[in-house]
């Protein structure tokens, strides 16, 4: 018998820590949804001490998730770890991630604490942990450049006090294979009373090693590993979750571990984890780009065609490709329409969202005639569908373009219930409609980022448009959906107009988080 590989998906807190990457509330549980339905073992929800925002989010994660742990992150401080136990109180298993910085330069820079101190301190939070739950995980942040001999003690003295699960994490992605293979085979054989725990580890990518970093530690002994939904994360990101979960499943022969992961639901929870945070999957993006299982050259094609595994590894649909699948039209009715809302793993909230959506599908419909899944994730990531949460919202657009001459826009916009209307000219029809937004919004953000991507093939697709807005120090993205471009940017550039004007803030992480 195989041992079972626990997989702790940590896109909702440290994927959201990507510029721009925020989510909602409504997003946060939609994504958590899907990776309960993928069979996810832990989702790290967020950081609850991080705002009243997170802490409202990881609870409304924790009332929705009836099969997966439910965890949030907690500095190794009473209050942030009280907050933590409060906000996974509705769960079914709920879980407490606390953590402190080991290396010395951490210890030293940053927390100013002594070695002892950092050791009182751990002890410390394991106790308030367990008030709230006896599934408690601590990490030593920057366990990667942290001295072993103190990594030996800490994890005795935690292990002492009630952590079930030891998280070994390079949070720095300094490391190399072996190098961090050799340091949890040494951890795991000195530790006292290793064998009562589950070492896990949480690999970052800044040298494109995260995933390599993570599976050499399985075969060293680790049974946790902390990823997430396509490598989104803090910097170059974190171990991707997919790849992790298809190599073990698919070089069975070799690692000494299964999951219980639902591979079939890996590329829908890409495209959803896609569409809500605004970053497009690249397509070369091993196992859910879109040139995955895509065959170019002659050689490879006439191999594939004569036997499948002369250049495939892994089955497209193992992974959940397949062809789009035409699923309504505009003679569908609300019951079809919700049921298959419920079959791709969107849940409607209330009738008055259900009509929104269902009168924005009919009028897609009229322009679309064939609608897909992709159409209707897209169509359900925009946050027209809840409209108690624009403060901007669009009412009406035209645009006029032609060879030779200067486009003009003019855009009526609704600002906190009162409409404005403006004209401007641009280098562009986009860069017309932004400039006409901004004489209404006044925002002076600074425009970052403008991406088209097309959710399904033809030319009557809906073009995906993402603006990344950046004023002060906080960095939204926004998205929006049409068959019309110059719409969708106007859609996308007013979302992230609207994410700007959320007050909501943050607290950040003692620094680098785990």
């Amino acid at each position: 018998m195989k041992d079972q590989l626990v997989i702790f998906d940590t896109t909702l807190r440290d994927g959201e820590q990507s510029p721009g990457a925020a989510m909602t509330r409504e997003e946060k549980v939609r994504i958590a949804r899907q990776l309960e339905k993928m069979r996810v073992d832990v989702i790290e929800a967020g950081f609850a001490a991080a705002s009243n925002g997170d802490f409202e989010s990881i609870r409304a994660v924790a009332e929705a998730v009836k099969d997966s742990t439910v965890c949030s992150l907690a500095r190794a401080n009473e209050n942030d770890i009280r907050r933590a136990g409060e906000a996974i109180k509705p769960a079914n298993s709920g879980r407490i991630h606390t953590f402190i910085a080991t290396s010395p330069i951490h210890m030293e820079k940053k927390l100013r604490m002594t070695p002892d101190q950092v050791v009182e301190q751990a002890v410390k939070a394991i106790g308030w942990a367990r008030e709230y739950t006896d599934n408690v995980e601590f990490s030593a942040e920057d366990a990667g450049r942290s001295e072993i001999d103190f990594l030996c003690r800490i994890f005795e003295q935690v292990i002492k006090a009630g952590a079930k699960t030891i998280n070994v994490p390079d949070t720095v992605g300094y490391n190399m294979p072996d190098q961090y293979a050799a340091l949890i085979r040494s951890l795991i054989e000195r530790v006292p009373n290793s064998d009562q725990v589950v070492w896990s580890v949480h690999c970052h990518n800044d040298l494109g090693l995260a995933v390599a970093n993570s599976l050499a530690a399985v075969v060293a002994g680790a049974r946790q590993v902390e990823c997430t939904i396509n490598g989104l994360g803090e910097r170059a990101g974190n171990a991707a979750m997919e790849e992790v979960v298809m190599a073990v499943r698919t070089r069975g022969d070799f690692f000494p571990v299964t999951t219980r992961i639902d591979t079939t639901q890996i590329v829908p929870a890409s495209k959803l984890v896609s569409q809500i945070t605004g970053y497009p999957v690249q397509p070369n993006k091993s196992v859910v780009g879109a040139n995955a299982f895509a065959h170019e050259s002659g050689i490879h094609q006439d191999g594939v065609l004569k036997h499948r595994e002369t250049y495939e590894i892994m089955r497209a649909e193992d992974v959940g490709w397949s062809a789009n699948r035409l699923t309504l039209g505009k003679l569908s009715g609300r019951n079809a329409f919700r049921s298959r809302l419920q079959d791709i793993g969107i849940t409607v909230e209330s009738e008055e969202q259900l009509n929104i959506a269902f009168a924005r599908f009919k009028a897609l419909a009229d322009k679309k005639q064939e609608i897909f899944d992709e159409d209707l994730h897209a169509l359900m990531s925009d946050e027209e569908v809840t409209p108690a949460q624009e403060f901007f919202k669009l009412i009406a657009s035209s645009v006029h373009s032609e060879t030779g001459e200067t486009p003009q826009a003019a855009i009526t916009v609704q600002l906190g219930g009162v409409e404005q209307r403006a004209e401007a000219n641009g280098s562009g029809p986009v860069d017309a409609i932004f400039k006409a937004i901004e004489l209404i919004a006044k925002s002076e953000a600074q425009l970052l980022l403008y991406s088209v991507n097309a959710i399904t093939s033809g030319t009557d697709a809906q073009g995906e448009v993402t603006v990344r807005l950046a004023r002060n120090d906080r960095v939204v993205n926004g998205q929006g959906a049409d068959t019309d471009i110059i719409i969708a940017s106007a859609k996308a550039y007013i979302n992230a107009l609207n994410r700007l004007h959320d007050s909501t803030q943050r607290v950040d992480p003692q620094g680098e988080t785990v």
